[in-house]
């Protein structure tokens, strides 16, 4: 298991990416899909906090292994889902 420090920056990597990849999503659409474009940049920000946080203050009573092995695997479907609202706008 990695250390949260890593699982901290690599969250923040990963976000960073989205939020590029989205800005660019957006410059070559048109005025009517810009309301999308930011309510997905507002959606990456969010999930970036929410999982930061999540990090810092694990569940009480789960084990820390299922704890953050749970959290990889929210954070990645959550992901996926973002690059496909990207790949869609």
């Amino acid at each position: 298991m990695t250390n949260k420090r890593t699982l901290k920056k690599s969250i923040k990597l990963i976000c960073e990416e989205l939020f590029a990849e989205a800005i660019a999503a957006s410059l070559y659409r048109s005025e009517e899909h810009q309301k999308n474009a930011e309510a997905l940049l507002f959606s990456i920000i969010r999930m970036q906090n929410d999982f930061t946080a999540r990090i810092s203050h694990p569940e009480p009573g789960m084990p820390a292994k299922a704890f953050f092995r749970d959290l990889r695997e929210q954070f990645t479907a959550q992901a996926s889902e973002l690059i496909d609202q990207i790949n869609n706008l």
